[in-house]
């Protein structure tokens, strides 16, 4: 990503996903979800602008809910940068060369999905159980602490949990993201797709 070729565009589009994180985020906390929402606009920015930008929506609204509402969304950013790298990766190499965003059906976005969730879960996994010791906002705690009091212990309850909802909420966030650039005309699919070949080259 170069510094001095960042359009105005580019910054539209990360400012949104901020917000579309925040808004996110805030509505799985109000509501107990055991998914989290706070990825949509890190999906799409990576989707629309590449890897490197990718990163940089979880990194702003986790520092952003991390001094407002949420602490825990500061130290959960490493993991979502990670994410976002992937997801943007994922879009260029095979999503956007398709002939028509996910063409071949919704399958293939859940499959997608797991290559993008998997590096992130490691990563927030890790965070979870050595940070938190598995207690945190989210909804999902509530399923580790149900299974941290079986056999499997405290530290695997994390991971297995950990892989669950966040695959769950990355397939969700793609087939928002997917569904969303399916409903645009045309013309204007188009030219995000020749946006993105640039961004991606950068």
């Amino acid at each position: 990503m170069n510094r001095k070729k960042i359009t105005v565009f580019q910054l539209c589009v990360v400012a949104m996903a901020v917000g579309i994180n925040v808004v996110g985020g805030q509505l799985a906390l109000l509501l107990r979800l055991p998914i989290y929402l706070d990825s949509i606009g890190t999906i799409l920015t990576g989707a629309l602008l590449g890897p490197w930008f990718g990163m940089l929506p979880n990194l702003l609204s986790g520092v952003l809910m991390g001094m407002t509402t949420d602490i825990y969304s500061l130290y959960f950013a490493p993991a979502g940068m990670v994410m976002g790298f992937m997801n943007g990766l994922v879009w260029q190499r095979w999503i956007w060369k398709r002939p028509g965003i996910a063409a071949n059906g919704k399958g293939r976005l859940w499959l997608w999905a797991l290559a993008v969730a998997i590096p992130g879960t490691m990563v927030s996994s890790v965070i979870c159980a050595a940070v938190f010791g598995g207690v945190t906002s989210s909804g999902s705690m509530v399923l580790v602490q149900l299974l941290a009091k079986t056999p499997i212990g405290m530290t695997a309850s994390i991971f297995l949990v950990q892989i669950v909802t966040e695959y769950l909420d990355r397939a969700l966030s793609m087939m928002l993201v997917s569904a969303f650039l399916q409903a645009l005309p045309v013309e204007m699919r188009d030219g995000l797709k020749c946006r993105t070949k640039v961004a991606g080259r950068r």
